[in-house]
């Protein structure tokens, strides 16, 4: 179920790491409609107008009066990602799904009319930061992801995926006209270099608060809630990893194969390996187990076992 986005500016942190600091960054309501302005080339100057609900690391934003168009006209699906994921489509054309089903059931639309309805016009953008290397605007297509059949048939299906990298020094005018995504990305790019001057992850953010408060880089938001915001960046970049990590043992591939085949042995190898990927990233071993838990849907005791074994 959607919950509605908090009404206070900026609450306090969900420490989940699923919650990110994007999504806290633009918890604001004017700052989430200028970068729907900058996106969109529109000028709305009132917050109170853009209606959004969130569902995990998503939100989804309409406008309540805009006067060309009919009441939800425009559904705008937001994500962030840290890693690059060619899969965006996908997913947005399962999030619009559920939205559109809840969309006709709540205002009793009879789709099986004769005559045509009106449906609020879809948008999926991806705010991407991750650190390979990728263009300021790609846009990804569900049907590059369809297995092809012989012939010339064409999908009857098709989402397209708007991925924005917003690494700093890409997208310069966007940046432009939203100050606070370039803030952002001034924050996240702190970290990094702080990061290969050799500091530790907690030093490394911590430093960069410090620094990008007295730069006035996000600093209403670092001044009140550092700690939260240093928490949730930890918590981020642990994700980040992890997900490295299981990209650096191929598990994806790996995992699914051997769980499949019935290999025990390479489902060993890759739980093996895993644990030590992890551990060069500096992950705690407590978050290690629950990692491991929910990965292979396996028993605390068990999970215990694997570490003890590999650790």
């Amino acid at each position: 179920m959607m919950q509605q986005f908090h009404t206070q500016e900026y609450p306090t942190a969900n420490r989940n790491y699923k919650d990110r600091l994007f999504r806290f960054v633009f918890n604001n309501k004017k700052d989430l409609l200028d970068l729907y302005n900058a996106i969109n080339g529109t000028n709305y100057d009132k917050p109170e107008e853009l209606e959004v609900d969130t569902l995990e690391n998503v939100l989804y934003l309409s406008m309540k009066n805009d006067l060309s168009f009919l009441i939800d006209a425009e559904l705008n699906l937001y994500e962030h990602q840290s890693t690059y994921n060619p899969n965006m489509p996908m997913r947005g054309l399962l999030y619009f799904a559920g939205v559109y089903t809840r969309h006709i059931s709540s205002r009793e639309i009879n789709i099986y009319s004769s005559s045509p309805k009106e449906f609020p016009f879809p948008q999926h953008i991806v705010f991407y930061n991750g650190t390979r290397e990728e263009q300021d605007r790609k846009v990804l297509k569900l049907s590059d992801l369809f297995r092809r059949p012989n012939g010339e048939k064409e999908p009857c299906l098709e989402c397209k995926t708007l991925m924005l990298n917003i690494n700093y020094g890409h997208n310069r005018e966007l940046m432009k006209k939203c100050r606070r995504l370039e803030e952002y990305a001034i924050f996240v790019d702190t970290i990094r270099k702080n990061q290969t001057k050799g500091k530790d992850l907690q030093e490394a953010v911590e430093t960069a608060v410090e620094s990008c408060i007295a730069g006035g880089v996000l600093a209403d938001i670092l001044r009140a809630q550092k700690a939260e915001v240093v928490q949730m960046v930890l918590e981020g970049f642990d994700q980040e990893a992890y997900e490295k990590a299981m990209k650096k043992e191929g598990y994806e591939d790996g995992y699914q194969d051997g769980k499949e085949a019935g290999k025990k042995e390479e489902l060993e190898r890759g739980i093996c390996g895993l644990i030590h990927s992890l551990r060069e990233f500096d992950i705690p071993k407590e978050q290690i187990l629950q990692k491991l838990q929910d990965t292979y849907q396996i028993t605390e005791k068990e999970a215990m076992g694997y570490v003890e074994k590999y650790w």
